[in-house]
């Protein structure tokens, strides 16, 4: 199976095609109180450490707090979960993360009824992850190659987690192992930073998912079998591409802010404007630097062309995997 998703990379400086703001909006003074950030993932992974720093720039540009929340669980799905239920209001002060998974998961779960099309409003798209795996540095696998002779010689005898049943790592993962033959036992966890301690502790055999493992790797806790761009990483330049390895694929998973459906294109211009400098505000600009994200800017309007072409492409990658998890 060939599988290719790549991030279209869109440069800071491309044009802002959102709705200029309202009167009624300009007169409201929005914000004029505390906006909730909802990170869908454990605390002290990646995606929760860059939002931190986003959020601390975007409080700037907003002249209100913009205060992270964690509702980790269920692949990361609460977040576009809740933006859905009637309890969020589509007044700009409810917001979450949206991500490949949120898209993906209503296909695989019958209990999940929103539409992840219709039932979100897609404010900006910020920027993906570099994906990998990783073993324990003391681990008897010093490469990919031994790593995957030992997984096929033993099937669904190894263990590999994520951060969630459906989440960009598991599904990854998945068709990277059965392109190339093998079989292991997924174990799905809270948020990325759990899938690491567990693997730290020897309770799994490897981790596939972005690149929260860079620390480890770098402190030698963690060998880096893989990377799964489409080029070598500057920073671990040592770990080949998936094509290297001769599996024709490479995995990137683009991610944004999004809201309730049905938010005034106002309130979405200044949250798009605010988190557009936020985005390229030199802190954030270093995290996402520290943890190889790469830039995938797409403002509102060129977001939500983007979600609507990627979910028909998830609802057939589910089929297409079996991934129907109820």
């Amino acid at each position: 199976m060939t599988v290719t998703r790549r991030i279209a990379l869109l440069g800071a400086g491309a044009a802002l095609a959102t709705p200029l703001a309202s009167p009624a909006l300009a007169q409201a003074g929005f914000p004029n109180r505390t906006i909730r950030l909802i990170v869908p993932w454990a605390p002290g992974g990646t995606t929760d450490v860059v939002f931190r720093v986003l959020a601390t720039a975007a409080t700037r540009e907003l002249g209100q707090n913009v205060v992270v929340e964690n509702r980790g669980g269920a692949g990361g799905v609460l977040g576009a979960q809740f933006l859905a239920s009637t309890q969020a209001r589509p007044d700009g002060y409810t917001l979450s993360q949206s991500h490949m998974g949120t898209i993906r998961q209503p296909f695989m779960r019958r209990s999940l009824s929103y539409d992840p099309v219709n039932d979100i409003t897609y404010i900006i798209r910020l920027s993906g992850y570099m994906f990998g795996m990783v073993v324990k540095a003391s681990s008897p696998w010093r490469d990919w190659a031994s790593f995957a002779a030992h997984a096929r010689a033993n099937p669904d005898r190894l263990t590999h987690g994520s951060s969630g049943v459906g989440s960009d790592g598991h599904v990854f993962s998945h068709i990277v192992f059965d392109s190339a033959g093998m079989k292991l036992q997924h174990v799905p966890f809270r948020g990325i930073a759990d899938a690491l301690t567990a693997l730290h502790a020897g309770q799994i055999d490897c981790v596939g998912d972005g690149s929260g493992w860079a620390p480890g790797v770098e402190s030698g806790d963690f060998r880096l079998l893989n990377v799964w761009t489409e080029e070598r990483s500057p920073r671990f330049p040592a770990a080949p591409t998936l094509k290297e390895l001769g599996m024709n694929m490479a995995f990137t998973a683009p991610f944004g802010v999004s809201g309730p459906k049905g938010m005034d294109p106002g309130i979405v211009r200044v949250l798009h404007d605010a988190f557009h400098k936020a985005l390229m505000d030199p802190a954030h600009l270093e995290i996402m630097r520290r943890y190889d994200l790469p830039m995938g800017y797409m403002n509102t309007a060129d977001y939500t062309a983007f979600i609507r072409g990627e979910a028909q492409k998830e609802r057939d990658l589910v089929a297409r995997l079996g991934l129907v998890v109820e």
